[in-house]
């Protein structure tokens, strides 16, 4: 799984790195099948449950799920690109939220206190610990910080399949599974600028916020050892 995370990884460093004002969300899914050709890799999400794109591209409202199309990025809009690679036989799953162009500094707080939350519930993920570590680790940074999290969609285990158990809620809602040696946990916040609650958009699959605040999105694949979670993707 470290291979498939490290091709996940420069993959998706490269995509954050062509979103920019001007240009269309399917050019950025065309980028990133382009990439995947060249590696010789798979895309994870191409085709699950019926999902038709490589890559999910979600703009400012929309919190996860996107579908990549004729949209415009704009000035100022935030992106959040969710990617999963899946490579000899083991899936990684990464995401993260960059702004295209300027953005406002409440923005960009968004977008630091998310990632930030993540780092939180990374450094919770220690064998001996429970997932709830992990869930109120993300929690009491964002909320503290004034922003809300989304309780409707959770990380999860990730390796043979995209989805497996445990489920990595982002709130806390009890102890949760016993986090033990060996475990691979795809960890991600979604945290929205107003409340939590969302709603799912005409095509069945977007997510967006209920209210219409923004939302950011961070995620990393990380494998719980004897010491210090080991970050995948």
């Amino acid at each position: 799984m470290r291979e498939c995370g490290s091709i996940l990884s420069e993959m998706l460093w490269q995509l954050k790195n062509e979103v920019r004002p001007g240009v269309r969300t399917r050019e950025l899914n065309e980028f990133v099948e382009e990439e995947m050709r060249r590696r010789g890799v798979v895309a994870s999400f191409k085709g699950y449950g019926g999902y038709p794109a490589s890559v999910c591209v979600s703009i400012n409202d929309e919190i996860v799920h996107g579908i990549p199309g004729p949209r415009t990025v704009r000035e100022g809009d935030i992106v959040s690109l969710d990617l999963g690679v899946f490579v000899h036989g083991f899936h990684t799953d990464a995401a993260l939220t960059v702004p295209a162009g300027k953005s406002a500094s409440e923005v960009q707080r968004l977008l630091r206190v998310t990632e930030e939350g993540l780092n939180r519930g990374i450094g919770a993920a220690r064998a001996g610990n429970h997932v709830g570590d992990i869930s109120l680790a993300i929690q009491k940074h964002v909320e503290a910080s004034g922003f809300s999290i989304v309780r409707e969609y959770t990380g999860h285990g990730v390796g043979r399949e995209l989805h497996e158990e445990p489920q990595i809620p982002n709130f806390m809602c009890g102890k949760g599974p016993l986090l033990r040696t060996g475990m691979v946990l795809a960890i991600e916040p979604m945290v929205n600028m107003g409340g939590w609650k969302t709603r799912v958009a005409p095509d069945k699959w977007t997510v967006l916020t209920a209210d219409g605040s923004l939302s950011a999105h961070f995620e990393h694949t990380i494998a719980v050892t004897d010491g210090d979670p080991e970050v995948l993707a």
